[in-house]
């Protein structure tokens, strides 16, 4: 009831504000940015009832290695993109602390690349082929979006491509060199006629890690087109990695972390834990108009092979995907009022075929041959598991963008969506459970919000969303008492958000994003781990959990000189959760600190740019008994480049120090993991020196 009073009363406000049109301020003229994560029918950022930021992170933050998309998220506030200095595993991506529990890939955020997505039907993101070469601009929408896009407590990121160059054809050549080892290799290129474009990239990294056991060879690749007539405006892209290692150093327990903060867990190292992938994805999309209105269709098609070699098993999969969307887009009028409507209908599919293996790197090591482990030349023993996993989704969605008044626009919408799992066992010989199973969780998802533009560069907005959130098809499979089949008492966590905030440019070159909130989840997975796993994690659902916090943004900018910073403020707890005779009601959810700050300066010209960034984080507990503790930090990074050659500004010349005070600290948890070993330390302090040359028209040597 509090929680409907204070929307209300926004409400109210909003409308009154509008009414008055109590503003007379002069207004500098900015671009209007439109964005595209929201679904809606062309709406711009101060237009949108939801907490939303749109980032260049090349021309606010330039110097970028472009080595991990945890570099392009940063000062976006109440969104965490921490690296775990794994290259098995991908940056752990949290929005209001959804995905912060994530093992592997990314978990509670929807990822999108033009349009595309990258997240699994069952939820999970792998980031491994993800090329940041070519992006131009990141769209992140946070809090709850399953009205909109199903299957997500946390939000939407949709990263999108550079503009292809004016001209026919342009390249760049980037050659990077750091500590431990670090190389990488990028060749990008671009270029456009009156109806066509294209951009492209491949880059090739190689480095020993800043950590034991911690080596990466790998290779990704971006390329997309667009072609435009009079009536079509077509897009197409693909995407590829080749990963032939990624080794996987484990996480420590914090003694170890603070006696060599390089170290890897020796359990990893003994079975060589690692990661071998390769992938390749297709997307195309087309756009028209029809019927007075919009409409458009994309569809994608990809594989994937995996050979994941742990402490626990080894495991290998073949994956195949695909999926289409279908949206309509139109305005309707009732008397003088306009109607912005959307309709879309979603269907993504994933079929793998999983098989598990005894890990046997033990025996390798030691040439000595046993009934599961028969080969001293391989660490792929007996085969423990073989089964066929499909899961698919399907959703349909509508909203509607209603101009109560020039000032005024109030949303609304709903989603209903379907995940299928269903497993099919091929391993049930000589005695072994039978795990076929099939399992459909559903949900419908609501939404309503109001936004004012209190002036034409201020807006206050608010909204009550729900979303949806399935476990994957891993943790459904994965029942600590060993049960056979899909686990039929883990259940979806489902959430519902009311949140209010204010954006806009305040002036004298000030721009701003504000935004509180308050989320109370339903049956919120939980991962933990048992003695004797060896790093397998299970899942449980907790009865309730509610989170509170606090987000601001903002950026200065002063001629040459842009100032940065991003805070968030999380009170995140367990309001009702049980484990046999351990009650953690009252307790704070671990893996995230209360608060959390980051800021930037950077100094910018046509020829040099200099840039500092910091980031300083509260404590955090590692586990839902609240009995261990991560640390707070405070870390610094510093980059800074030139075109020395003032006659041809397309060489450019750039160093980056990480960690610059060389601090010891968990950038990452593995939350409850099994004997202490939470903690995934940094990088500890590094250097890296990178060379670019162009061969284009256009400058883009800095501060690229």
């Amino acid at each position: 009831m509090r929680q409907l009073f204070i929307v209300g009363f926004l409400a109210t406000h909003v409308a009154s504000v509008e009414i008055a049109r109590a503003q007379q301020d002069t207004v500098a003229r900015l671009d209007t940015v439109v964005v595209t994560v929201t679904r809606g029918p062309g709406r711009t950022v101060l237009g949108s009832p939801f907490a939303l930021t749109v980032v260049r992170p090349d021309s606010s933050r330039p110097g970028q290695r472009h080595t991990a998309v945890d570099e392009s998220l940063a000062l976006i506030p109440g969104l965490s993109a921490t690296n775990r200095n794994n290259p098995s595993q991908d940056p752990r991506l949290s929005i209001r602390g959804f995905g912060a529990r994530s093992a592997f890939g990314v978990r509670g955020v929807r990822v999108l690349r033009d349009g595309i997505p990258l997240t699994l039907p069952d939820g999970q993101t792998p980031l491994d082929y993800l090329s940041l070469e070519s992006v131009g601009s990141i769209e992140v929408l946070r809090g709850s979006a399953s009205a909109l896009y199903g299957n997500a407590s946390g939000g939407v990121i949709d990263i999108r491509s550079i503009d292809p160059r004016e001209e026919l054809t342009g390249v760049d050549a980037r050659q990077w060199i750091g500590s431990n080892a670090f190389y990488r290799s990028v060749l990008a290129a671009s270029g456009s006629s009156p109806s066509l474009g294209w951009v492209a990239d491949v880059a090739n990294t190689r480095t020993d890690g800043s950590r034991d056991h911690s080596r990466q060879r790998t290779t990704v690749g971006f390329a997309r087109t667009t072609f435009t007539t009079r009536s079509l405006r077509f897009g197409g892209s693909v995407m590829a990695l080749d990963n032939p290692l990624s080794q996987n150093p484990g996480a420590l327990t914090i003694e170890e972390m603070q006696r060599d903060a390089g170290a890897a867990d020796p359990g990893s190292v003994r079975r060589n834990a690692r990661k071998v992938a390769r992938q390749v994805q297709v997307g195309g999309g087309v756009d028209t108009d029809v019927g007075g209105g919009e409409f458009s269709f994309s569809a994608y098609g990809g594989a994937r092979a995996l050979d994941n070699p742990l402490s626990f098993a080894v495991i290998d999969i073949g994956r195949r995907t695909w999926g289409a969307s279908a949206a309509f887009r139109k305005d309707l009028y009732a008397g003088k009022m306009r109607n912005r409507f959307i309709s879309g209908l979603d269907f993504q599919s994933q079929n793998d075929k999983r098989r598990n293996f005894i890990a046997c790197a033990d025996t390798v090591a030691n040439r000595i041959a046993t009934t599961t482990c028969p080969d001293v030349m391989s660490d792929r023993g007996s085969l423990t598991l073989d089964q066929r996993e499909i899961v698919s989704s399907i959703g349909g969605y509508v909203s509607n963008d209603i101009q109560l008044s020039p000032r005024l626009v109030a949303t609304v919408g709903v989603r209903a969506d379907n995940v299928a799992f269903r497993v099919d066992d091929h391993f049930i010989a000589a005695g072994n459970p039978n795990d076929s199973g099939k399992r459909n969780l559903n949900a419908v998802s609501p939404m309503v919000g109001v936004v004012a533009r209190v002036t034409p560069l201020i807006s206050l907005y608010s909204n009550i969303a729900s979303a949806f959130e399935t476990p994957t098809a891993t943790e459904l499979g994965n029942q600590p008492d060993g049960t056979a089949g899909i686990n039929n008492d883990l259940d979806p966590q489902r959430s519902i958000t009311i949140e209010a905030g204010s954006k806009g440019y305040a002036g004298a070159g000030l721009t701003y994003d504000v935004a509180i909130y308050n989320t109370r989840v339903a049956d919120e997975l939980v991962p933990f781990e048992i003695p004797g796993s060896n790093g397998r994690r299970y899942f449980r659902n907790a009865g309730q959990t509610s989170r509170r916090g606090v987000e601001a943004g903002g950026t200065l900018q002063r001629a040459f000189i842009s100032m940065m910073a991003s805070y968030a403020y999380s009170r995140f707890r367990f309001e009702d959760f049980a484990v046999g005779d351990n009650d953690f009601a009252g307790n704070t959810i671990p893996g995230i600190p209360r608060h959390r700050g980051q800021f930037a300066v950077a100094v910018k010209s046509q020829a040099w740019f200099g840039l500092v960034e910091a980031e300083i984080a509260g404590s955090s507990f590692a586990d839902d008994a609240n009995s261990r503790t991560a640390p707070g930090y405070s870390v610094f990074h510093s980059r800074g480049g030139v075109a020395p050659f003032r006659a041809n500004r397309r060489i450019s010349l750039t160093v980056g120090i990480q960690n610059l005070l060389d601090k010891t600290y968990a950038s990452s948890l593995a939350v409850n993991a099994a004997r202490e070993r939470y903690f995934e330390p940094a990088t500890k302090r590094s250097l890296s020196l990178g060379l670019s040359l162009g061969t284009s028209r256009t400058d883009r040597a800095m501060p690229r």
